[in-house]
């Protein structure tokens, strides 16, 4: 028995070494698979982490890029801006240096004809005076008239002659200038009239308040007469009551106070309470408002036509004008109305827009204070703005765009061009009755005072005047000499809105019977 448990332990023993050796073979695969597993993991994260490496490096590089793009883009937008600007300024440059060139070419061209027509009168001043010395020489001989007579005589013949020629001469050149003229103002006023175009309201001079009931009328006035005292004396109006249904007018040479009134009395009216103390009390809050809204109203103006840094007293004085009329015209819209025609004008011309337009809003603000100071109101708005620093140019244009003094600037000779634009447009302005007529009277006075005037007559609201010449005492060239002196005494006699045409009209009549 003992060798075989001796085998049998052998046996075990050799199979206990063989499982032992599997076993750490088994354990040796595996922790070769799992270090393979590991390994190959950690390749798989180093490869991704290596992608999102790159792919983050990329973002990163577009990123840059596109930081990089819009910063070339901005600069190259810059620089076309910048290429877009010169160009234009090169183009300006051009437009003027072109301008400036004809004009010297013309300025030339007119030099030129000037001395030409300059030697062409001193020639024939020569031969008028040759001619003379032979006629006065050939009448010594032939008649039997003194010095003295034939002195006479030969002016009379000269001056006939020589007004003969001017005529001829005025003919010629008036349609030579009235062209040019009528060309380059045609163009200016139409680009001005296409940029520009304002509404117009004619307001009433003469303030109305409605009234609910005639009984009203008795509350206004009160007992004895003291509301509407006390309203007149806190106001300074004259109040109309008289038998117009529902209707109280109120009447001041002062359009402020006039509307301070209105709306006092439209606001008592609706309190329903009327009596002395009420009436003072709404006529103080009615004042400050009105002071408000003037206010309101000069800075909205200013705002309109873009004009800034304007005196605050300037600005009050501008909303006065909202409640000032001109022969029914709104003067504050003239303002404006006139403001944008200068400014247009003006950069038509190459001139500096914003200044002309302050001096067009600025032409009239003398008539916000012409009841408080004497004189026209060019000389009061002139001093006024004076006062308060204005640009001498915008001083000068206030003082002259009635003429009264010579546009010595070009900025006054626009603002007056505008200003009579504004007036003379259809609508603009209405005239009375009794100053129509007398108007129309005094047109047709001064040109029948000329000598070969037949008849004279104002047509087109006195925009005309059609001259019927006498035949046998004029010629084709007095009637022109005539016709330009008649526009002559307008201009210097009369003070009128926009132009006056005059027409000279002559023609020669023969009449036979057929027996």
């Amino acid at each position: 028995m003992e060798p075989l448990t001796a085998i049998l332990l052998a046996i075990a023993a050799a199979l206990g070494m063989g499982v032992m050796k599997l076993l750490g073979y088994l354990r040796k695969w595996d922790a070769e698979k799992e270090a393979a597993q590991i390994i190959e993991r950690a390749q798989y994260e180093a490869e991704n982490r290596r992608k999102d490496a790159e792919i983050e490096a990329k973002e990163v590089a577009l990123a840059e890029k596109s930081r990089i793009e819009e910063q070339l883009g901005a600069s190259r937008e810059k620089l076309h801006e910048r290429e877009r600007q010169l160009d234009k300024r090169d183009d300006a440059q051009t437009a003027r240096d072109e301008q400036l060139t004809k004009q010297e070419r013309m300025v030339e061209n007119n030099q030129r004809r000037l001395e030409e027509k300059l030697s062409d009168t001193e020639r024939r001043q020569k031969e008028l005076e040759d001619l003379l010395d032979v006629e006065r020489q050939t009448l010594h001989k032939l008649s039997s008239l003194g010095p003295d007579a034939a002195r006479e005589e030969l002016l009379r013949r000269l001056e006939s002659d020589l007004t003969a020629e001017l005529g001829a001469r005025i003919i010629a050149h008036e349609k030579v200038v009235t062209q040019k003229c009528e060309e380059r103002s045609r163009e200016l006023v139409i680009s001005a009239v296409q940029r520009f175009a304002a509404a117009h309201t004619a307001d009433a001079t003469t303030s109305t308040v409605d009234i609910p009931s005639d009984e009203m009328k008795g509350r206004i006035i009160g007992r004895e007469g003291r509301n509407i005292r006390s309203f007149e004396k806190s106001t300074g109006v004259d109040v109309i009551i008289d038998d117009t249904p529902g209707v109280v007018i109120v009447s001041s040479f002062d359009p402020v106070r006039r509307e301070v009134a209105r709306l006092s009395l439209a606001k008592l009216i609706a309190d329903g309470r009327i009596h002395p103390s009420r009436i003072e009390e709404l006529v103080a809050e009615t004042e400050k408002e009105v002071e408000a809204l003037i206010v309101r109203h000069g800075e909205e103006a200013a705002q309109e036509v873009d004009v800034r840094g304007l005196n605050k007293k300037v600005i009050q004085l501008l909303g006065r004008l909202r409640y000032r009329t001109s022969y029914s015209q709104n003067v504050l819209r003239h303002s404006v109305e006139v403001a944008f025609v200068t400014g247009m004008l003006a950069e038509e011309l190459g001139l500096d827009g914003d200044l002309a337009r302050r001096a067009g809003l600025l032409h009239d603000i003398g008539k916000a204070a012409d009841h408080e100071a004497e004189g026209g109101h060019p000389k009061i708005g002139a001093d006024l703005l004076k006062r308060y620093g204005e640009n001498e140019v915008v001083v000068h244009a206030a003082l002259g765009h009635h003429d009264d003094i010579r546009p010595d600037m070009p900025y006054t000779v626009l603002c007056a061009a505008a200003d009579a634009c504004s007036a003379s447009r259809p609508g603009a302005r209405r005239e009375t009755l009794d100053r129509y007529i007398k108007r129309m009277q005094e047109l047709e006075t001064i040109a029948s005072a000329f000598d070969g005037v037949q008849q004279a007559f104002a047509i087109q609201a006195g925009r005309e005047v059609r001259v019927i010449a006498k035949t046998n005492q004029t010629t084709d060239e007095s009637a022109a000499k005539t016709c330009r002196d008649i526009a002559k005494a307008f201009e210097e006699q009369l003070t009128y809105p926009g132009e006056i045409r005059v027409t000279m009209i002559r023609e020669s009549r023969f009449t036979e019977t057929a027996k």
